[in-house]
């Protein structure tokens, strides 16, 4: 493990995904902010001791954004965190999702880091040109926001190898407790096991697990094994898709237990700790103990503190990691890889990635056929 200004500063790259979801969770949707953090803590520790690289720990993203959107509440989502961790975790342990990454050609996969990162930016611009009514009262107004997010991101981008992210999300916080640090109080908040009928579990299937399991399947198993291997090489030897499921798997189920916010490991995180300077497992280790500490330390303040940090240093920092996770296509050859990729990107982007992924792989299962057959003619002839 290492701990040296770059680790730490790889360590806070992911504030901006982190975030505005988990703020959102806990104003919007009533979460409790020790609930809400803890299970994120305890997967940044467990792969910090589990794979040894700096894994990320990230909120759900589709399934957090529909239910800040549809105000669903504790016990939906505890309904839907305990669904999808009993699924991920049942394909992990039985190797399903290990035989299925051999179908997966890379440009595939690049194709859905195209996705994600292209999602990274959506994100990002709309934390700054239409603040989330969670941050309410801290927000900047767009003209202002808009300028400085740019500026933070040239910062961002020119500076990531110089622990830039530290000294951004070091200056966040203080302007955070400068304008919020009154309201705060110290102690863990309520923890409650949730209260779950049928019901729950109905709508929490259909609305939130449903359009999530596509996006964990292709962006929390296969897409950060193969960012591990081109970052880490024989490092990232365990991380596997199937592993990756079984940990997703446990932490969502901890996370339905207390009521808490589902998490993952997100690729486009992976980008973020690795691009702006980690590379043992030091960062996801100091980054599980602050948020542990968070969570049982302050966890009654952060309702009121964390809607008070700078929206544009988070929208900087995601869009970041956005535009340096869509790099991984660089390594693409071949103007049919570069096109399937592509257009797996355009269609998750525009449409949801299930469709993506079943027409990303239709596409090359067919050209592979044709490719194939015309070998077989050639040979024939021969």
């Amino acid at each position: 493990m290492r701990f040296d200004r770059r680790e730490l500063a790889g360590a806070v790259a992911d504030v901006g995904v982190l975030v505005p979801i988990a703020v959102a969770l806990i104003v919007a949707n009533g979460l409790s902010p020790t609930a809400v953090l803890l299970p994120a803590a305890l997967l940044y520790l467990v792969n910090a001791f589990q794979y040894g690289l700096p894994l990320p720990a990230q909120p759900l993203k589709a399934f957090g954004a529909i239910a800040i959107a549809e105000s669903l509440g504790a016990e939906e989502i505890a309904a839907g965190a305990l669904l999808i961790g009993a699924i991920f975790f049942t394909a992990g342990r039985l190797g399903l999702l290990d035989l299925a990454a051999r179908v997966f050609p890379q440009a595939l996969i690049r194709g859905i880091q195209l996705t994600v990162g292209l999602l990274f930016l959506q994100i990002a611009w709309g934390l700054v040109n239409e603040p989330p009514e969670a941050f309410a009262g801290y927000a900047l107004e767009p003209a202002w926001g808009i300028p400085i997010g740019l500026t933070v991101l040239a910062v961002a981008l020119a500076f990531k190898r110089a622990g830039i992210s530290l000294l951004l999300v070091a200056a966040g916080a203080i302007v955070m407790l400068f304008l919020a640090a009154d309201e705060a109080s110290l102690g863990p908040s309520a923890l409650t096991v949730p209260s779950l009928d049928a019901a729950a579990f109905a709508t929490a299937f259909t609305v939130l697990v449903l359009p999530q399991a596509p996006l964990s399947f292709a962006n929390s198993c296969l897409a950060p094994a193969d960012a591990a291997r081109v970052y880490f090489g024989e490092r990232a030897a365990p991380v596997r898709p199937g592993s990756l499921a079984t940990t997703y798997g446990v932490a969502n189920l901890f996370a339905g237990s207390i009521s808490g916010m589902p998490v993952c490991h997100g690729a486009g995180g992976l980008t973020a700790h690795y691009s702006f300077g980690a590379r043992t497992a030091g960062a996801p280790l100091v980054m599980g103990t602050a948020l542990l500490v968070l969570a049982v330390g302050a966890g009654a303040g952060l309702a009121a503190l964390l809607p008070a940090f700078p929206l544009p240093i988070l929208a900087a920092l995601l869009a970041a990691a956005g535009v340096l996770h869509i790099g991984l296509l660089r390594d693409l050859s071949g103007a049919w890889s570069w096109a399937l990729a592509l257009a797996v990107g355009a269609v998750g982007f525009a449409l949801n990635l299930m469709w993506a992924l079943a027409l990303g792989l239709a596409a090359w299962w067919i050209a592979s056929a044709f490719r194939w057959a015309r070998r077989r003619e050639a040979e024939a002839t021969a």
